[in-house]
């Protein structure tokens, strides 16, 4: 039996966020309340960077002290602007994984820094046409540099590379990085989205991950591993699945995912379009206040 949830983290897209839009159901944002009424910590853990995920939790009556774990746990905020932690990538690694990875697709790094050149990219039409919605979105943040090695300064750290392409491209490229001289020199992450045939690669300095950073959270807050729970549907969110003492998996990740997350024991939710964080928190809280009542009894 397990201990009840103090501590939550959950992922955005393809968990709390619907397929076909941006917007948090109302049941999604009142399960969010309900739970930190309840006294839970709400965290959001996201291959988004801050600027990319923070507008997207508006309106939904968060805490100012709510923590968003971004770029896949490199940076963590609070919704308020709180720097809680931040690990970069060192340039020069950077600069080596520009060689390695240029042939397979679209690369992008990531800066934590405000306004033009936040983001970083050498081949803006090639990103157009493997990640169109991707690059309108970000558009005022984007800076073009060629060859791209020019905006990787040492002293002046990406907190992430981004690889970008079809599936079968970027599990190329992961190979390719992994048979490099730079494979001990930084974490590769893969996000997956098999529908659109598009593949992304996230490039952290080593050991990042969205389960380190939920980790150290954790261990901030004073919250032990078996009171913390993870919600997640894809390759990026397995660390902080089998860090958290309770992990969730959405219905709709991919086949090859479930069935690693049977054989490790993780629950499995409805899927994003049918509520599964509200479900899986429901549950939860009422497990809260079921122990609750008991303790009064």
């Amino acid at each position: 039996m397990h201990p009840p949830v103090r501590l939550v983290a959950i992922d955005m897209d393809g968990t709390l966020l619907p397929t076909l839009t941006t917007q948090v159901s109302r049941r999604n944002a009142q399960a969010l309340q309900a739970a930190q009424d309840a006294g839970v910590t709400v965290a959001i853990a996201t291959g988004r960077r801050a600027a990319y995920a923070a507008p997207l939790l508006e309106g939904l009556h968060l805490r100012a002290d709510t923590p968003l774990i971004t770029s896949n746990g490199a940076v963590t905020r609070t919704l308020g602007g709180e720097l809680l932690h931040r690990c970069r990538l060192e340039a020069r690694v950077a600069r080596g994984l520009c060689g390695v990875l240029r042939p397979f697709g679209v690369v992008v790094f990531t800066f934590d820094r405000s306004g033009r050149g936040e983001l970083v990219i050498e081949n803006l039409e090639q990103a157009h046409g493997r990640i169109a919605l991707w690059v309108e979105a970000n558009r005022n943040a984007i800076e073009v540099v060629k060859p791209l090695e020019s905006a990787l300064v040492d002293g002046e750290d990406p907190i992430q590379g981004m690889a970008a392409g079809s599936v079968a491209r970027m599990r190329e490229a992961e190979k390719a990085l992994q048979a490099s001289e730079w494979k001990g020199e930084c974490a590769c992450v893969r996000t997956e989205y098999p529908a659109r045939d598009l593949s992304i690669l996230d490039l952290l300095s080593p050991g990042v991950s969205k389960g380190w950073a939920l980790e150290r959270l954790s261990a901030w807050l004073g919250v032990d591993r078996k009171e913390t729970m993870a919600i997640g549907d894809n390759w990026n969110d397995v660390g902080m699945l089998e860090w958290a003492g309770q992990a969730v998996l959405m219905s709709n990740a991919a086949a090859e995912l479930r069935t690693l997350g049977r054989t490790r024991g993780w629950k499995q939710a409805p899927t994003n379009d049918q509520d599964g964080v509200a479900v899986t928190l429901e549950a939860a809280l009422a497990r809260i206040g079921a122990k609750l009542g008991a303790a009064h009894v």
